[in-house]
């Protein structure tokens, strides 16, 4: 009887177990692998234990921490094991959006060197993985979105430029993805602003091959590599040349060399079209070194490289990807599909007993994305100005300042820029209707005397509401001449004005006349083209919009201007890659506009309709203090057009909330990377 006892009591027993390891089991199979972690390849394993190398690392997290050598390290978020039926793997994962490392706009998991060595000497690395994850979401325009770079060198000197990074790109539509390596030069001269890459496919496509618009992508490469297909990678440099060879089961072997310290793009002609195609159009177009990566420090990169980030593709239409990034929430990201996973199965390197610590590297970009950079380092011409922002904060003592919500610093994917930011409504100055992150120069001076300001810039925002029948809507102000004494008019304003539904926009001047005797309300602006049309070209009803302009600037795009007044003439030069040179005189001492007959067809159209008809001082401004300001002046605001049809433009404003505003591309935004202020000069020296 006792024996019946333990034999039902162990077939019961047996029972449960067999319920639970297939209870385990289907809970497992069903679990997705963008759930926050899966169980470690086996127990108590870390990733050393399976690619036992990472003495020679330092890995660099997805939120931007250095976690140094990772011997007895994991991150269940980041950095962990895994295990299927090929074997055990260590995985790299990173969000589209996080705390990043270095200047980089892109998150990375990432093994990064603690030696580097001379491209002169010997240096292998080599790794076999596979790529289970691309972001879901991007522009199919900008060529970095839906990749990852698995593999890299790095160079730890002069412009920390990349002479080696291995690619895995998926459009969301398709089933496999192409593998492709890219050179980037190292740029000629001090600003590596002008960098490029130029790509070699391996399998599937180059990194050049995007879509026609934001949501259509290009036909699916015949012979590409799918997400959770293995391939592997063998990297070695000696003497100077790079050695690549790329394998994978049932594709064909493909193998590559290049030159790192003799430079085949050192003149313009060596430019490849895959590069003017690419990079030409967004102001990339440098020449490298004669003698490359020579002389500099290179290191081995590994791991998840995300190059796939939420930055708006206006910024760079080749590194900007416009994914979406939850505002940097990580498990969001990862329930989506808003991110890079890549698996490694083996992975070894090998250097020189020459090769010297990379500390110093370590030392320039950890904690460098947390780093301010305030707007006078990037222009250093900031104690010469005051400024007036968005919300109507002034600050006199521009060193160290900077405004989160109005006046601070990016990086673009190649330099920095100070942002200029100002919504449609808010708090401004005593004689305007409209808002301003503006610098004031503290220096005034008469036009006898002159002053001289330049500016580089791109406008990256305007109002995307306002009356298509009011001449100011959907522009902003990027430099002025402002008087200071009598009527206190401006005898310049340089616009930037684009249509909601128009790519391109146009760049004009204007020179407001200083009214002759005490009454200013007669004064008006007249209008120069310089790119696309004048102020006076409107819509002839709310939403209705003229032609786009042929010859415009888009949003984004990088134009420069010239202020010179010497002896009282005012000299303007704009430029602009892709554009004509345009140059222009105005005498700002003798008026053109003294009598009725003087006021121009322009003027009769837009300004006497609303009884502003008057005449200027045969003077002109001459005798006036007057001033520089820079940034952006909005010039949309939410007056009603009833009020002023050329000056109120009835756009939205939310209530003067600064946030929905902003939310919604109620404000104008406006981004200098250079400019200068000084004297005058005369007009035969007056250079960029």
């Amino acid at each position: 009887m006792s024996f019946n006892i333990s034999i039902n009591t162990c077939y019961r027993y047996s029972l449960i177990l067999a319920s639970i390891f297939f209870l385990c089991n289907c809970s497992e199979s069903k679990k997705n692998k963008t759930n926050e972690h899966k169980e470690l390849a086996s127990v108590g394993s870390k990733p050393n234990d399976i690619i036992p190398f990472f003495q020679h690392w330092n890995l660099i997290l997805g939120d931007g921490a250095n976690a140094g050598q990772a011997t007895k390290y994991e991150d269940e978020s980041f950095f962990y094991t895994e295990s299927d039926d090929k074997g055990d793997w260590v995985v790299f994962k990173t969000p589209n959006a996080g705390n990043t490392h270095g200047t980089s706009n892109n998150t990375r998991t990432e093994l990064a060197q603690l030696k580097k060595w001379s491209p002169l000497t010997l240096a292998k690395m080599n790794a076999t993985l596979k790529v289970m994850n691309v972001a879901a979401t991007g522009d199919a325009r900008v060529a970095a979105t839906y990749s990852v770079v698995v593999g890299q060198i790095h160079s730890a000197d002069g412009h920390e430029n990349e002479p080696l990074k291995i690619f895995y790109k998926k459009f969301p539509g398709h089933k496999r993805g192409s593998v492709f390596w890219n050179y980037e030069i190292n740029t000629a001269g001090d600003d590596n602003a002008k960098r490029w890459d130029y790509s070699h496919p391996i399998w599937g496509y180059d990194f050049s091959v995007v879509g026609p618009d934001e949501n259509t992508y290009p036909p699916e490469p015949d012979d590409g590599i799918e997400l959770g297909e293995e391939f592997s990678y063998e990297v070695e440099v000696k003497e100077g040349i790079m050695y690549l060879k790329f394998t994978s089961e049932g594709h064909e072997t493909k193998t590559f060399t290049k030159n790192l310290i003799t430079s085949e793009y050192s003149k313009r002609a060596d430019m490849p079209e895959q590069v003017k195609r690419l990079f030409v159009p967004i102001g990339q177009d440098g020449v490298e070194r004669e003698n490359a990566y020579a002389e500099e420090g290179l290191f081995f990169k590994l791991g998840s490289y995300n190059q796939t980030n939420g930055k708006d593709p206006k910024v760079n239409k080749v590194w900007c990807s416009g994914a979406e990034t939850h505002n940097g929430d990580l498990n969001k990201q990862y329930a989506d599909g808003n991110y890079a996973e890549v698996w490694f199965k083996s992975a070894k390197i090998e250097i020189s007993d020459d090769a010297i610590s990379n500390a110093g590297y370590f030392k320039a970009n950890d904690g460098l994305s947390n780093k301010i950079v305030y707007p006078h380092e990037v222009i250093p011409f900031m104690d010469k100005f005051k400024i007036l922002l968005g919300d109507g904060t002034k600050a006199d003592d521009l060193t160290k300042f900077q405004h989160d919500d109005f006046f601070y610093t990016v990086i673009d994917g190649t330099r920095r820029w100070v942002v200029y930011k100002t919504p449609n409504s808010g708090v401004t100055s005593k004689n305007s209707s409209n808002t301003r992150t503006e610098l004031h120069e503290k220096r005034e001076w008469v036009p006898e005397e002159g002053g001289r300001l330049t500016g580089t810039c791109k406008v990256m925002q305007v109002s995307v509401s306002g009356d298509a029948r009011v001449a100011a809507s959907y522009s902003v102000v990027v430099g002025q001449i402002h008087s200071g004494e009598g009527h206190e008019n401006e005898p310049l304003k340089i616009f930037y004005k684009k249509f909601p539904g128009h790519t391109k926009g146009s760049v004009f001047w204007n020179y407001e006349i200083n009214t002759a005797g005490d009454d200013n309300s007669g004064r008006w602006d007249y209008s120069t083209a310089v790119w696309g049309y004048d102020m006076s070209v409107i819509g002839k009803s709310k939403n209705d919009e003229p032609a786009e302009p042929s010859d415009g600037i888009e949003l984004g795009e990088e134009f420069s201007y010239v202020v010179n007044v010497y002896e009282g003439i005012m000299y303007l030069t704009f430029k602009s890659e892709g554009h004509a040179t345009r140059t222009f005189t105005k005498n700002l001492i003798k008026s053109e506009y003294v009598n009725k007959s003087d006021i121009p067809d322009q003027v009769e159209k837009l300004f006497v309709p609303i009884g502003q008809d008057g005449i200027e001082r045969a003077i002109a401004y001459s005798g006036e203090l007057g001033y520089f300001k820079q940034g952006a002046y909005n010039q949309t605001n939410g007056k009603s057009l009833e009020k002023n049809k050329v000056w109120c433009a009835g756009a939205e404003t939310f209530g003067g909330d600064i946030a929905k505003q902003y939310e919604n591309g109620c404000y104008a935004e406006v981004w200098f990377r250079e400019a200068t202020v000084g004297p005058g000069i005369p007009p035969q020296t007056n250079k960029n």
